[in-house]
């Protein structure tokens, strides 16, 4: 039996999400999380920093050191880690409402 291209990215977000797993407790013990996005058709994981993680100069080290490098490890299919921001969102209907 063969997956489809939708249940073999469900699978990769799992394992990205499993593999974060690992390094949670040192993220949750500064008072954050890191949330998975998405990946990508062409292997980008897209990560969002939440809590005190967001707009904190240090997660950008957090995420280079660490999450890349354990995704890197884990999840060896990702071609890119990208850090989404909440400043990177665009909101049309809040935007429309002004």
């Amino acid at each position: 039996m063969t997956t489809s291209f939708a249940e073999q990215r469900v699978e990769l977000e799992e394992r990205v999400d499993g593999a974060l797993d690992e390094l949670r407790p040192y993220i949750h013990s500064h008072g954050g999380d890191v949330n998975v996005l998405e990946v990508t058709d062409e292997g980008v994981a897209r990560l969002q920093m939440v809590g005190n993680c967001n707009g904190c100069p240090m997660s950008m080290l957090t995420m280079r050191l660490g999450i890349e490098r354990v995704l890197a490890e884990k999840v060896p299919e990702l071609s890119k880690v990208e850090a989404i921001f909440v400043d990177d969102f665009e909101y049309p209907e809040i935007e429309s409402a002004g």
